[in-house]
């Protein structure tokens, strides 16, 4: 028995130690770069996205916007350019942290399967898997950031702070933290986790997507599938792989945010699924899409630019 107990001891600690070895930090360091670049340039088109998406109607405190330029002229009017920055710290930590995090994974995982051989390729499943996998890790690690980011990002001016109860008006990503953790407990910082798994196939969608690209591309002119591309090869393989995935999970999106919103009370996913659908139809879960894609699109491309020109010259 204790022979087996060994062997299989040593099993693991060799898989661990494998695994170890293909860890390679400037990977996480690329993604901080690229996330926290991309974040500062783009936050007000995240914060309108959100205020779009939890908008059901419904809520008297949130704000009507009639598009997306009377969205910008009322916050500017109402909350002063500042407006457009609500949240823009935590935003700043989470898509650092989370790009750097899903970087490090992702490319760990990757190099693991292909046994240490970049030029080894993997084929969709595989890139899906290995996305979907550092996927769950980074979620499970940077859930709470989003949640203070979309909390702050609600806060629609000083009238409407007075509306609701102290517990639930933040004077910043720290007092957030602490308060939803007070009052709301462990759950309150994992909320829309759930839709957030789903979410995870948004990622894992648009990483099959790129690396395809970018493999197919290189084997269309007979080159190593690990060799370096233009600037522009790298823009337009990230533009086209994260509209294809926006476009297929998007309405995850808009449920993960009206359960993470502090002024919407549903009992669950399934409820808040019910509820858009019974109110607002099919076109409640595709609410924000124009602010998210003229986000996320640009944003995307300067997290994978920044991400392969560092790795590159590592």
């Amino acid at each position: 028995m204790s022979t087996l107990k060994t062997s299989g001891t040593s099993s693991s600690s060799t898989l661990t130690t494998t695994v170890l070895s293909h860890v390679k930090y400037e990977h996480l360091i690329a993604g901080i770069s690229g996330g926290v670049a991309s974040t500062l340039i783009l936050h007000p088109l995240d914060l309108i996205k959100i205020r779009f998406a939890v908008n059901d109607g419904q809520t008297a405190a949130a704000p009507q916007y009639l598009g997306l330029r009377n969205a910008v002229s009322t916050i500017v009017r109402e909350e002063g350019a500042r407006g457009l920055y609500r949240g823009v710290a935590p935003n700043v930590w989470g898509s650092g942290c989370a790009w750097g995090i899903y970087f490090l994974f992702y490319n760990t995982i990757k190099t693991w399967i292909q046994g240490g051989n970049a030029q080894k390729p993997l084929g969709p499943s595989l890139h899906m898997l290995a996305a979907a996998e550092a996927g769950i890790l980074t979620l499970a690690m940077t859930n709470p950031i989003w949640v203070v980011k979309t909390r702050l990002c609600l806060q629609y001016n000083e009238l409407d702070m007075t509306k609701i109860s102290d517990s639930k008006r933040y004077a910043g990503m720290m007092d957030a933290l602490q308060k939803i953790y007070t009052h709301e407990g462990i759950r309150g910082l994992y909320k829309g986790f759930v839709p957030g798994i789903f979410g995870v196939s948004h990622g894992a969608l648009q990483f099959m997507t790129y690396e395809e690209m970018k493999n197919r591309y290189n084997q269309y002119k007979d080159l190593p599938i690990d060799t370096k591309l233009s600037s522009l090869d790298y823009l337009a393989f990230a533009a086209m792989s994260k509209l294809i995935a926006a476009s297929a999970t998007y309405p995850y999106q808009v449920i993960r945010a009206r359960l993470q919103d502090q002024h919407h009370n549903y009992k669950g996913s399934w409820d808040c699924v019910k509820r858009t659908w019974r109110f607002e139809g099919i076109r409640g879960f595709y609410k924000g899409l124009v602010p998210y894609l003229l986000h996320v699109t640009p944003n995307i491309c300067l997290v994978f630019l920044i991400y392969e020109k560092f790795t590159s010259s590592s």
